[in-house]
Protein backbone atom coordinates (compact mmCIF):
# COMPACT_ATOMS: atom_id res chain seq x y z
CA UNK A 1 0.00 0.00 0.00
CA UNK A 2 2.85 2.21 0.86
CA UNK A 3 4.81 1.64 -2.14
CA UNK A 4 5.44 3.56 -5.12
CA UNK A 5 2.84 6.08 -6.87
CA UNK A 6 0.63 5.57 -3.57
CA UNK A 7 3.23 6.53 -1.09
CA UNK A 8 3.93 9.53 -3.37
CA UNK A 9 0.57 10.65 -3.59
CA UNK A 10 0.50 10.47 0.57
CA UNK A 11 3.76 12.05 0.83
CA UNK A 12 2.55 14.98 -1.01
CA UNK A 13 -0.71 15.27 0.88
CA UNK A 14 1.73 14.99 4.54
CA UNK A 15 3.30 18.28 2.97
CA UNK A 16 0.75 20.50 1.34
CA UNK A 17 -1.90 20.33 4.24
CA UNK A 18 1.15 20.50 6.66
CA UNK A 19 1.94 23.37 4.71
CA UNK A 20 -1.49 24.68 4.96
CA UNK A 21 -2.13 24.12 8.35
CA UNK A 22 1.31 26.83 8.73
CA UNK A 23 -0.19 28.78 7.03
CA UNK A 24 -3.37 29.14 8.69
CA UNK A 25 -1.93 28.60 12.01
CA UNK A 26 -0.33 32.22 11.47
CA UNK A 27 -2.88 33.88 10.82
CA UNK A 28 -4.81 32.58 14.05
CA UNK A 29 -1.87 32.74 16.36
CA UNK A 30 -0.76 36.11 15.34
CA UNK A 31 -1.33 38.17 12.14
CA UNK A 32 -5.26 38.50 13.18
CA UNK A 33 -4.16 39.64 16.15
CA UNK A 34 -1.54 41.94 14.97
CA UNK A 35 -4.54 42.99 12.74
CA UNK A 36 -6.94 43.35 15.29
CA UNK A 37 -4.85 45.74 17.06
CA UNK A 38 -4.78 48.60 14.08
CA UNK A 39 -7.19 51.31 14.23
CA UNK A 40 -10.22 49.82 11.79
CA UNK A 41 -9.07 51.46 8.79
CA UNK A 42 -5.97 50.31 9.34
CA UNK A 43 -6.96 46.65 9.52
CA UNK A 44 -9.41 46.97 6.99
CA UNK A 45 -6.93 48.53 4.50
CA UNK A 46 -4.55 45.69 5.46
CA UNK A 47 -6.90 42.89 5.60
CA UNK A 48 -7.64 44.03 2.24
CA UNK A 49 -4.38 44.03 0.70
CA UNK A 50 -3.66 40.50 2.12
CA UNK A 51 -6.47 38.80 0.35
CA UNK A 52 -5.25 40.44 -2.55
CA UNK A 53 -1.98 38.89 -2.20
CA UNK A 54 -3.52 35.47 -1.16
CA UNK A 55 -4.99 35.01 -4.55
CA UNK A 56 -1.83 34.22 -6.28
CA UNK A 57 0.36 31.47 -7.39
CA UNK A 58 2.50 31.04 -5.04
CA UNK A 59 -0.54 30.54 -2.02
CA UNK A 60 -3.37 29.02 -4.30
CA UNK A 61 -0.97 26.38 -5.81
CA UNK A 62 -0.71 24.41 -2.78
CA UNK A 63 -3.90 25.69 -1.38
CA UNK A 64 -5.71 24.77 -4.32
CA UNK A 65 -3.26 21.52 -5.52
CA UNK A 66 -3.85 20.37 -1.89
CA UNK A 67 -7.31 19.87 -2.71
CA UNK A 68 -7.14 18.38 -5.97
CA UNK A 69 -4.29 15.51 -4.22
CA UNK A 70 -6.92 15.49 -1.25
CA UNK A 71 -9.70 14.25 -4.15
CA UNK A 72 -7.69 12.24 -5.92
CA UNK A 73 -6.04 10.27 -2.81
CA UNK A 74 -9.84 10.18 -1.77
CA UNK A 75 -11.02 8.45 -5.52
CA UNK A 76 -7.84 6.07 -5.44
CA UNK A 77 -8.18 4.70 -1.89
CA UNK A 78 -12.26 4.26 -3.11
CA UNK A 79 -11.49 2.54 -6.50
CA UNK A 80 -8.16 0.47 -5.01
CA UNK A 81 -9.27 0.32 -1.12
CA UNK A 82 -6.11 -0.89 0.11
CA UNK A 83 -5.56 -3.09 3.03
CA UNK A 84 -4.14 -1.03 5.31
CA UNK A 85 -4.83 2.92 5.86
CA UNK A 86 -7.85 3.35 3.43
CA UNK A 87 -9.57 4.92 6.70
CA UNK A 88 -6.83 7.25 7.57
CA UNK A 89 -6.07 8.06 3.28
CA UNK A 90 -9.65 8.82 3.46
CA UNK A 91 -9.90 10.49 6.60
CA UNK A 92 -7.25 13.09 5.83
CA UNK A 93 -8.80 13.95 2.09
CA UNK A 94 -12.18 14.34 4.20
CA UNK A 95 -10.90 16.71 6.84
CA UNK A 96 -8.81 18.87 4.03
CA UNK A 97 -11.53 19.26 1.65
CA UNK A 98 -14.54 20.05 4.14
CA UNK A 99 -12.36 21.35 6.67
CA UNK A 100 -10.23 23.57 4.56
CA UNK A 101 -11.01 23.84 1.52
CA UNK A 102 -15.26 23.68 1.83
CA UNK A 103 -14.90 26.25 5.39
CA UNK A 104 -12.40 28.69 3.09
CA UNK A 105 -15.57 28.55 0.30
CA UNK A 106 -18.37 28.65 2.97
CA UNK A 107 -17.09 31.04 5.78
CA UNK A 108 -14.05 33.21 5.03
CA UNK A 109 -13.95 34.11 1.29
CA UNK A 110 -17.50 35.32 2.04
CA UNK A 111 -16.37 37.14 4.68
CA UNK A 112 -13.41 38.67 2.70
CA UNK A 113 -15.45 39.91 -0.06
CA UNK A 114 -18.12 41.29 2.42
CA UNK A 115 -15.16 43.76 3.70
CA UNK A 116 -13.62 44.50 0.44
CA UNK A 117 -16.91 46.29 -0.58
CA UNK A 118 -16.30 48.48 2.46
CA UNK A 119 -14.55 51.87 2.60
CA UNK A 120 -12.00 51.58 4.93
CA UNK A 121 -12.28 54.79 6.70
CA UNK A 122 -16.11 54.10 6.51
CA UNK A 123 -18.25 53.92 9.86
CA UNK A 124 -20.19 51.01 8.87
CA UNK A 125 -16.25 49.53 8.05
CA UNK A 126 -15.34 50.56 12.00
CA UNK A 127 -18.31 49.28 13.33
CA UNK A 128 -18.38 45.88 10.90
CA UNK A 129 -14.27 45.09 11.63
CA UNK A 130 -14.84 44.16 15.20
CA UNK A 131 -16.94 41.22 14.30
CA UNK A 132 -15.51 40.18 11.18
CA UNK A 133 -11.76 39.84 13.12
CA UNK A 134 -13.81 37.42 15.69
CA UNK A 135 -15.84 35.51 12.75
CA UNK A 136 -13.13 35.35 10.56
CA UNK A 137 -10.41 34.03 13.54
CA UNK A 138 -12.73 31.40 14.63
CA UNK A 139 -13.64 29.85 11.40
CA UNK A 140 -9.73 29.99 10.34
CA UNK A 141 -9.32 28.01 13.91
CA UNK A 142 -11.24 25.20 11.50
CA UNK A 143 -9.34 25.24 8.95
CA UNK A 144 -6.02 25.18 10.56
CA UNK A 145 -7.09 22.23 12.77
CA UNK A 146 -8.41 20.59 9.91
CA UNK A 147 -5.93 20.97 7.80
CA UNK A 148 -3.25 19.73 10.85
CA UNK A 149 -5.50 17.21 11.27
CA UNK A 150 -5.36 15.80 7.59
CA UNK A 151 -1.79 15.79 7.89
CA UNK A 152 -1.30 13.62 11.02
CA UNK A 153 -4.30 11.03 9.25
CA UNK A 154 -1.86 11.09 5.96
CA UNK A 155 1.25 9.90 8.46
CA UNK A 156 -0.77 7.85 10.23
CA UNK A 157 -1.74 6.09 6.40
CA UNK A 158 2.29 5.72 6.13
CA UNK A 159 2.68 4.28 9.16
Amino acid sequence: MTDGPYFVLTVLGVLGTGVVAGVFCAFSTFVMRGLAALPPAQGVAAMNAINTAAVRPAFMSVFLGTAVLAAAIAVVTLVLWPEEAAVELLLGSALYLVGAFGVTAAANVPRNEALSRLEPGSAEAADRWPAYVREWTAWNHVRAVASAAAAVAYVLALA
